[in-house]
């Protein structure tokens, strides 16, 4: 039996006389009286310190689930007589009072809410830890909710609604991207057709003026001339032209175009013809012309008969 005790910083030591509590040793060295048989029957520590808990319980939607719960506590430094003398192991004090709350919370809640109310279940095992543990001389600082863990299968099925959710706004916000984008093609295309409707009417327009400044400058250059000449002239030049365009261009398919004289006077007479048409006047042809395919003088015939 020595004359003296040592206790660490944040400890107290507890003191007893012939085996009865006598005093509270704190840090320092404290001497003992041999002859009162004092010793230093154990140290208490003032540190805070954190016990886990795993509890496993089932939640309202019958769904079993592993809650890990970190109490943190400390002995309270005017109550070493109560922490030391009135519980044998706080660690299973505590650890059955967290059981009993966590088990009678919990079942309250469905399993997704369980994530959500984690801190009022938390609270509540700090409220009943705090009144029953100050009796022994204990503090309850903190209680936390650290791991929510439900079976792996739970798991999976959660992450595949999860995922199912978020594909299904992914799908709708594709739908709507193709939505947009055939509109403003639609409209892009209409535009387009728009602007090459107004291209080719300002082109024809061109071409008509064209056509009728030729027609009145070769009149005035060839005396005699008449306007159906000038035009016959005109076409078969174009004519020929849109043949030497056919055979100079490569990479195209292979275009069968009637030609003799003939077949020139017949588109002529066709062009001549469609224009008459449009104008509504009627078309004089012959037998002779009806069957070569040209359009001369001769019989009256309706254009609608054509």
């Amino acid at each position: 039996m020595g004359c003296y005790v040592s206790v660490s910083q944040s400890s107290v030591a507890v003191i007893e006389a012939c085996g009865k509590y006598d005093r509270d040793a704190n840090a320092g060295c404290s001497f003992l009286n041999p002859i009162a048989c004092e010793r230093a029957a154990g140290v208490v520590s003032l540190r805070v310190q954190q016990l886990d808990v795993i509890v496993e319980t089932k939640t309202k939607d019958n769904v079993f689930v592993h809650i890990v719960v970190s109490v943190q506590y400390q002995v309270i430094p005017n109550k070493v007589y109560d922490a030391y003398y009135k519980l044998t192991d706080p660690h299973e004090q505590i650890t059955a009072f967290v059981f009993d709350v966590v088990r009678a919370e919990v079942p309250k809640i469905q399993l997704d809410n369980v994530f959500i109310t984690k801190d009022e279940v938390a609270h509540a095992i700090k409220d009943e830890l705090t009144k029953v543990m100050d009796e022994f001389g204990f503090e309850i600082l903190k209680t936390l909710i650290t791991d929510i863990r439900p079976d792996n299968q739970i798991k999976a099925s959660m992450n595949n609604i999860n995922a199912a959710e978020r594909l299904k706004h992914a799908a709708s916000d594709r739908a709507e991207a193709n939505k947009i984008g055939l509109i403003k093609n639609a409209e892009a295309e209409a535009e387009s057709k728009y602007l090459g409707g107004v291209g080719i009417a300002r082109q024809r327009m061109a071409i008509v003026d064209g056509l009728r400044d030729s027609v009145m400058q070769f009149s005035k250059g060839v005396p005699g001339s008449t306007a159906k000449d000038v035009m016959d002239l005109v076409l078969i030049t174009q004519y020929f032209d849109t043949l030497k365009e056919i055979g100079m261009k490569s990479g195209h398919s292979t275009v069968f175009v009637p030609h003799s004289p003939s077949a020139v006077a017949h588109i002529t007479g066709q062009i001549k013809n469609s224009f008459m048409q449009h104008e509504g006047k009627p078309i004089v042809i012959t037998d002779d012309d009806a069957n070569n395919g040209l359009q001369k003088k001769g019989k009256e015939r309706d254009p609608e008969d054509l």
